[in-house]
């Protein structure tokens, strides 16, 4: 075939005078015969699911990961690491790391370098601002998402599963866990708690000292701004599309104001605000403050096994919703094992999996699927699992959400608040 290609560019072939129909029609046989040559070794956005676990057995997978939470580490490399071996031959390794915009960082020099194969990270675990860098700068694998089997036991409509702090997933990240706001009470000093952030703000002015929260940059007192700022916006969806700056400042200012008046009306007439959530957790202990913040909605039973808390403490969501997110694992452009790099997040997102780390004994980390998409046997396990007296039901918590705001307004939240807050009092 190439050889009458070749003859007929020529313009001459022994005995035959030169037809340029036939030229042309011969030139793009040609062609896409090279081109299915070409593609004869598929990629793995090709392969069928079969194939991608027959590619993925013998691969080492290193996933990338913050290593920071001991429950996290006991559970990838006690449960995981050596299930994916027994169920697919997939060596999977823990690398953990201090903060994963390093690994982002990583990436990019090695795509301006060319290094577009081999790459060190199989796997790595990133939400908000560093999926938004890399989305923007391509360098994730994928789509890939929707092709996992266990990607039907995800519920995508769910507004922290589709968005990444804004940022639409378009099958670039698998979930593989969820975090939620709760409010953390004393049933035997508040009967009846505020049901709205409207009604807690005016339990605040009416009980002065009674209420506090971290101090920003802390991620939990940080979502507590973000819930005041989507209370004085109005509407927590409308800030999943475009960025609208008008509209940000005006928002922002509010909340700001809101902040500032109620601070003569908490814990220390907000001259001084807890470090961190621990610290709120033993104000509430101590029968300091009345309420407490956490983004681990079974914290408050943990609390109460540890004997930190009394029993007749309780958590409870706003009727509006409390702000939630999803943990995502990702797969690099350059990923040397691509293939096992799915593999292992498609297992993350098995019934098994996700039943593994809900355990609270083992992590008590909340589900990324949805419960009432498993036969009734899977839903009959999870349901059985001890959640403790204070944990709310899994129907209770993911009919009560909102997503996080875009990363941008996370930011600029924080560091308002320590601009027109913090040195304002």
């Amino acid at each position: 075939m190439i050889f009458i290609i070749q003859s007929f560019e020529g313009g001459t072939m022994k005995g035959v005078k030169p037809n340029p129909r036939i030229h042309f029609y011969l030139k793009l046989i040609g062609m896409l015969i090279i081109a299915a040559v070409l593609n004869l070794a598929p990629q793995a956005n090709a392969l069928t699911w079969s194939q991608v676990l027959e590619r993925a057995r013998g691969q080492t997978v290193d996933w990338f990961m913050w290593g920071g939470f001991p429950a996290t580490n006991a559970y990838v490399n006690g449960y995981v690491v050596p299930r994916v071996r027994e169920l697919y031959g997939v060596k999977l390794r823990q690398v953990p790391v201090k903060d994963i915009s390093e690994i982002v960082s990583k990436l990019l020099v090695e795509q301006q370098a060319g290094k577009n194969e081999g790459g060190e990270v199989d796997l790595m675990w990133i939400n908000g601002e560093n999926f938004r860098t890399c989305k923007k700068n391509n360098l994730l694998y994928g789509p890939f998402a929707d092709r996992l089997p266990n990607q039907k036991l995800v519920d995508w409509t769910r507004p922290s599963v589709y968005n990444d702090f804004g940022e639409p997933v378009q099958g670039l990240e698998s979930p593989w866990g969820s975090a939620q706001v709760v409010m953390i009470y004393d049933s035997r000093r508040i009967p009846s708690p505020p049901q709205t952030m409207g009604d807690l703000l005016d339990w605040i002015r009416k009980h002065p000292g009674r209420f506090t929260y971290p101090a920003p940059p802390d991620f939990t007192g940080s979502v507590f701004v973000r819930h005041i700022f989507y209370h004085v916006s109005g509407d927590a969806a409308s800030w999943q599309g475009e960025f609208d700056e008008k509209r940000f400042e005006e928002a922002e200012k509010k909340t700001y104001m809101l902040l500032k008046e109620i601070a003569p009306g908490l814990w220390r007439q907000g001259m001084t605000y807890p470090e961190n959530p621990i610290r709120l957790a033993h104000l509430l202990a101590d029968g300091e403050v009345d309420f407490a913040i956490s983004y681990h909605p079974a914290e408050a039973s943990k609390m109460i096994l540890d004997g930190l808390y009394p029993e007749t403490v309780r958590t409870f969501v706003f009727k509006e919703g409390t702000i939630s997110n999803t943990h995502f694992v990702a797969i690099p452009f350059n990923a040397a094992a691509k293939e096992g790099a799915m593999v292992v997040a498609d297992f993350l997102i098995s019934p098994e999996a996700q039943l593994k780390k809900a355990d609270p004994e083992v992590w008590g980390d909340f589900p990324a699927i949805d419960i009432e998409r498993l036969d009734a046997t899977w839903q009959e396990k999870f349901n059985s699992l001890p959640r403790g007296i204070a944990t709310l039901s899994d129907r209770e918590l993911q009919t009560h959400q909102l997503p996080e705001p875009p990363s941008e307004i996370l930011i600029r939240l924080e560091k308002g608040w320590e601009k027109h807050v913090l040195k304002k009092r």
